[in-house]
C-alpha cells in the first residue's frame, strides 16, 4: 500500500471515528431531556427498547457495512467482481434474509418477550421495534459499498444526519406526551418510530451519493457468484465482528431481560419496580460518555495494527498497541474517578434528584473496565482474532445475566451494580490476558507509570474535594449555578489530571507525539525523557 492509501485510509478512519464519537454524545445527550420529560417510568420503557435498536444500529453501521467493505477490496480487482448480479444482489438479498429472520423472530414473538420481562404493554412497542430491523440492508449495503472504496464521508454524513433526525423527533415526541398527558408507553412507540425515520433519512442520504457517483455497475459478468464466501464474511465479519461495539449494549440487553422480574421477586411492586430499573438506567448515559472519552482515541490509533504491519514494522506496532492501551487507561481512570466523585451533582443536575446516587456510583467503575476491554477486544480483532473477542463478550451477557438472576432478588439494583461490575470485570481481565499471550512481548505493565498514575489521581481527588468544599453550598439551589460547577469541576478537575500526569512523566516522548499539539505539550518535557521507544 503506497504512503497515499495509507494517509486516505487513516483520514477515513478518523473521519469514522469522530462521526462515531459524536453520535455516540447524542446518543447519551438525549436520554437525559428524556427522562426529564417522562420521568423514571418513561425512562424505564425506552430502556427497555434501547439495547435492540442499538444492536440494530451498531449491525448497520459498523458490522454489516465492514463485511461489505472486505468483499468489495478483496474482489474490487476481479472482472465482474463489482456488478449488480455478481456483488450489490447477492449481497441485498443476503442481508434481507438474515434481517427478515430477525425482523420475523421479534414481530412474532413479541408478546412471549414482553410477558418474559413481566410488561405485556411492551408488546406492540416491540412489533414496531422490528420493522427498523429491515432497513439494515439498504444502509449496510450503501456504506460497505463506500468503505470498500475508502470513502468515508458518505458514511459519516449518513451516520449523523439518521442520529439528528432520531433524536429530535424523540425529543419533540417526549414533549408532547409529556405536555398532553399520554399513556406513557407512547414513549416507546415514538422511539422505534423515530429510528425508523431516521433510517429511511441515512438511507436518502447514501442513495444521493450513491447516484452522484454513478460507479460502473451494469457491466455484467458470467462469473460463478461466491455465495458461501459471501456467508462467510457476512456472518463471520458482520454479525460477530460487530460485537466489538455492543460491549454495552449486551449488558443493557441483559437487564432488559432479568431485571424487572428480578426487582419485583426482591419485593417491589411492579410500578415501583419500572421506577428503580429507570433510576438505574439514568447511569447509561454517562457510563457510555465515560466510555466514549476513554477509549475512542485509542481506537483511533488501531487501523495501524494488523499482523501484516507485526511482521513488517514490530517496533512501530508495538508502540501503537502500548500507546493505544496506555491513553486508554489513563483517561478511562481519570473519567472514573472524576465522576464518582461528582456524582451524587451531576445526578442532580441531569436527573432533577440524587436517587441512585450510592449504586450509580458502584456502576461508573463499567467506565475503566469497558474502555479497556473494548481497547484489548479491538486490538486482538485487528489481529484476526474475531470469533474469540465475540467469544470473551457473549461470555461476559451471560455472566451478567446469571449474576442478575442470583443477585437482584436479594440485593435489589445493588445487586445489579454488582453484576455488572463483575462480568466487565471478567472480561477486562480475560481480553487482557489473550493480548499479553498473543503479543508476548507486549510486556504492557512494565510501561504504565503507577507512581504517575497514583499521584495524578491523588492531586484531582484533593482537588475536587476542596472546590467541592468551597463551592458546593452555594450552587445547591440553583439548577442552572449546579450546571456551571459541575462543568467547571469536570473541566478543570480533567485539566488537573492531564497535567499531572505529563508532570509527573506518565508518558515517554515517543507516546506524547502520537497526540495532539504535541510539539506544545513536549515542553513539559525538557530534558526529562529519553528518546527510547517503548
Amino acid at each position: 500500500m503506497s504512503k497515499n492509501e495509507t494517509n486516505q485510509l487513516l483520514k477515513g478512519a478518523l473521519l469514522l471515528t469522530a462521526a462515531g464519537i459524536l453520535s455516540k454524545l447524542l446518543s447519551a445527550g438525549y436520554r437525559i431531556p428524556l427522562q426529564n420529560l417522562t420521568g423514571d417510568i418513561g425512562y424505564y420503557v425506552y430502556q427497555q427498547i434501547y439495547p435492540i435498536l442499538g444492536i440494530i444500529m451498531v449491525l448497520s453501521l459498523y458490522g454489516f457495512p465492514a463485511a461489505i467493505s472486505k468483499i468489495r477490496s478483496e474482489i474490487g480487482s476481479k472482472a465482474g467482481g463489482q456488478t449488480i448480479r455478481n456483488f450489490y444482489f447477492p449481497l441485498l438479498l443476503i442481508l434481507f434474509i438474515l434481517n427478515g429472520a430477525m425482523f420475523l423472530f421479534l414481530f412474532i414473538n413479541a408478546p412471549n418477550l414482553a410477558r418474559w420481562i413481566g410488561d405485556p404493554e411492551l408488546t406492540s412497542t416491540y412489533r414496531i421495534t422490528a420493522i427498523v430491523f429491515l432497513f439494515v440492508p439498504f444502509l449496510a449495503l450503501l456504506r460497505g459499498s463506500f468503505q470498500g472504496e475508502q470513502k468515508m464521508a458518505p458514511t459519516a454524513i449518513s451516520q449523523v444526519s439518521e442520529q439528528i433526525i432520531r433524536v429530535s423527533l424523540l425529543i419533540t415526541a417526549a414533549i408532547v406526551i409529556s405536555s398532553n398527558q399520554l399513556v406513557i408507553y407512547q414513549v416507546g412507540h415514538t422511539a422505534a418510530i423515530a429510528s425508523i425515520i431516521g433510517a429511511v433519512a441515512g438511507t436518502i442520504v447514501l442513495i444521493v451519493f450513491f447516484l452522484r457517483d454513478r460507479p460502473n455497475i451494469l457491466v455484467e459478468e458470467s462469473t460463478e457468484i461466491p455465495w458461501n464466501y459471501y456467508v462467510r464474511t457476512m456472518l463471520l465479519f458482520g454479525a460477530v465482528a460487530a460485537l466489538n461495539h455492543m460491549v454495552l449494549l449486551v449488558i443493557q440487553f441483559a437487564d432488559t431481560f432479568t431485571l424487572l422480574p428480578g426487582l419485583i421477586e426482591s419485593g417491589l411492586a411492579k410500578q415501583e419496580a419500572m421506577e428503580a430499573k429507570g433510576v438505574f438506567d439514568r447511569g447509561q448515559p454517562l457510563i457510555q460518555l465515560g466510555t466514549v472519552l476513554g477509549s475512542s482515541f485509542a481506537l483511533a490509533l488501531l487501523p495501524n495494527i494488523s499482523q501484516d504491519r507485526l511482521k513488517q514494522q514490530p517496533a512501530l506496532f508495538y508502540q501503537y498497541i502500548r500507546g493505544g492501551l496506555l491513553f486508554s487507561i489513563y483517561l478511562a481512570f481519570g473519567a472514573t474517578i472524576g465522576l464518582i466523585l461528582i456524582f451524587r451533582e451531576a445526578n442532580i443536575l441531569l436527573f432533577q434528584n440524587d436517587l441512585g446516587t450510592g449504586n450509580l456510583r458502584l456502576l461508573v467503575v463499567s467506565i475503566l473496565l469497558c474502555s479497556i476491554s473494548i481497547t484489548a477486544a479491538s486490538i486482538l480483532q485487528g489481529l484476526g482474532h474475531v470469533k474469540r473477542t465475540a467469544s470473551f463478550i457473549l461470555g461476559a451477557f451471560f455472566i451478567k445475566w446469571i449474576a442478575n438472576q442470583l443477585l437482584v432478588p436479594i440485593f435489589g439494583i445493588t445487586g445489579s451494580a454488582v453484576a455488572t461490575v463483575l462480568s466487565l470485570l471478567l472480561l477486562c481481565a480475560v481480553t487482557f490476558y489473550e493480548l499479553q499471550r498473543k503479543l508476548p512481548k507486549l510486556k504492557f505493565m512494565k510501561v504504565v507509570n503507577v507512581r504517575a498514575l497514583g499521584m495524578a489521581i491523588g492531586v484531582m481527588v484533593l482537588y475536587v474535594l476542596i472546590m467541592h468544599a468551597w463551592l458546593a453550598d452555594y450552587v445547591q439551589p440553583s439548577r442552572f449555578l449546579l450546571l456551571l460547577y459541575v462543568v467547571f469541576i469536570a473541566l478543570t478537575g480533567g485539566g488537573v489530571y492531564l497535567f499531572c500526569l505529563l508532570r509527573f512523566r506518565a508518558f515517554s516522548r515517543n507516546e506524547v507525539s502520537m497526540l495532539p499539539f504535541s510539539s506544545y505539550i513536549l515542553r513539559f518535557y525538557k530534558g526529562r525523557l529519553d528518546n527510547e521507544s517503548n
